[in-house]
């Protein structure tokens, strides 16, 4: 008679080895950290999206407060400066702005263009030192312009630009202007913080003009560079606005490249998943 061995069934353990590692409800077969790679690629999309609005978000206050346009004029001749004033309140217009002229650089000129709807004050203030400019000596020089709505006035979403032919321009590198903005709320917003070189920008800079040297082409002074500051403001008023509303698509293009990088991120990791 032959005898018959009796195999043992395997365990349950030992029959699937790889019992540890459950398989995804959502997906049989597949074992936990794929899943979890899923969840993380369909999360990606929202991600991107968050970071989209964050670049935009912080692209809109770099631009909200008052600034000389066009920023730069060369030393020793007459420029129109634009003072471009954005309103940065949902509830409340700009009524009033203040813009005090530096005082260790006085200017023996600055007259402002009349704006529709704002009524413009000038204030001389006397001299420590005359100012000599063509020949003559000067004890006093305009210290402070004020514009205040009379009829206008700067809505919520909107700027308004303040033109002023200034020179002769001095042989510095800057020029530092401080302002205040008043809100029909009676808020009062003081732009009178200095710039630091290489530092960060404070939360309310003053306004700043650079001064670069005289090219040399003979009109860093004179009759011509008087005409050319008594020319259109209206030109340097549309300049102002094309450069700004240029670096702000700039910025806001960045945003929407992020968000769809993003996007396409999430993508490719699903098709990766479902394959």
């Amino acid at each position: 008679m032959s005898e018959t061995t009796a195999v043992p069934s395997p365990s349950p353990a030992a029959a699937s080895p790889s019992a540890a590692q459950a398989p995804d409800a959502s997906h049989p077969g597949l074992p936990g950290r794929p899943a979890r790679r899923g969840r993380l690629a369909r999360r990606l999309p929202v991600l991107g999206g968050l970071a989209a609005g964050g670049v935009l978000l912080l692209a809109g206050p770099a631009f909200a407060h008052v600034s000389v346009q066009p920023g730069k004029a060369e030393q020793g001749g007459y420029a129109t400066i634009n003072f471009k004033v954005p309103n940065e309140r949902d509830n409340a217009s700009t009524v009033k702005l203040e813009v005090t002229l530096p005082a260790d650089h006085p200017l023996a000129s600055a007259m402002p263009q009349p704006v529709p709807g704002w009524k413009v004050e000038v204030t001389k203030s006397k001299l420590d030192k005359p100012l000599e400019t063509h020949g003559k000596k000067l004890t006093e020089a305009v210290s402070k312009i004020t514009w205040t709505a009379d009829g206008g006035k700067i809505a919520p979403g909107q700027f308004q630009q303040f033109p002023v032919s200034v020179g002769q321009l001095p042989k510095a590198d800057k020029l530092v202007f401080k302002a205040l903005q008043t809100y029909d709320n009676d808020e009062v917003v003081r732009w009178i913080e200095p710039t630091k070189e290489g530092g960060p920008e404070p939360e309310n800079p003053a306004p700043v003009l650079e001064l670069t040297p005289a090219s040399g082409d003979g009109h860093g002074s004179g009759t011509a560079d008087a005409k050319k500051a008594g020319g259109d403001a209206g030109d340097a008023q549309q300049a102002a606005a094309d450069g700004s509303d240029t670096t702000a698509r700039v910025l806001g293009g960045a945003g929407i490249v992020v968000g769809i990088i993003g996007v396409a991120f999430g993508v490719l990791a699903g098709r990766r998943r479902g394959a």
